[in-house]
């Protein structure tokens, strides 16, 4: 059974995700998500499907130098970035595409990418990230609370779910 997740703002928050409905998918652009060892290995095993359906210049600069980048963020290594774009996003998520065919969208996805705008404070309290709220610095369109009139606890179900399930694990 899933350890139910305590969201502080889930009463308050308002978010929906319009990506191919007028966002082009801002959240993997720049974003560099951090990468677990474990979540290393759980990409390694799909890369080769990955690489060929990566855009040219990501698929090259990811076979002569690899998906991770020597930047790091919560002390883990971040996903490359070029030409603004995380290497896996290609008119969306590689490795969201290859999970759905696969049976679970957020299986392969770095744990950051998956929960998005689920997120959680160095003291491990879990929010919604909106603009205004824990000095959010990220100011895309879809954090802004006036944005959507979607409760999160709506639109957010599944990647609360997804988080209940991994703590459970």
């Amino acid at each position: 059974m899933a350890v139910p997740l305590d969201v502080v703002n889930l009463g308050t928050a308002t978010f929906e995700c319009i990506f191919g409905r007028g966002c082009d998918g801002l959240c993997c652009k720049n974003g560099r998500p951090s990468v677990s060892n474990h979540e290393q290995l759980t990409i390694d095993r799909v890369m080769e499907r990955a690489i060929p359906l990566m855009r040219l210049n990501a698929r090259k600069l990811v076979e002569e130098e690899g998906y991770l980048s020597k930047r790091t963020k919560l002390g883990q290594p971040t996903v490359r970035v070029i030409d603004s774009w995380c290497v896996f996003f290609n008119k969306g998520c590689l490795l969201h595409g290859i999970g759905i065919e696969d049976g679970d969208a957020y299986q392969y996805k770095p744990m950051q990418c998956a929960l998005f705008p689920l997120d959680h404070d160095d003291k491990g309290e879990w929010y919604i990230r909106q603009w205004d709220y824990k000095d959010e610095e990220w100011d895309v369109f879809c954090l802004n609370p006036k944005q959507s009139k979607v409760p999160a606890a709506v639109s957010m179900k599944a990647e609360i779910e997804y988080a209940e399930k991994m703590l459970d694990s």
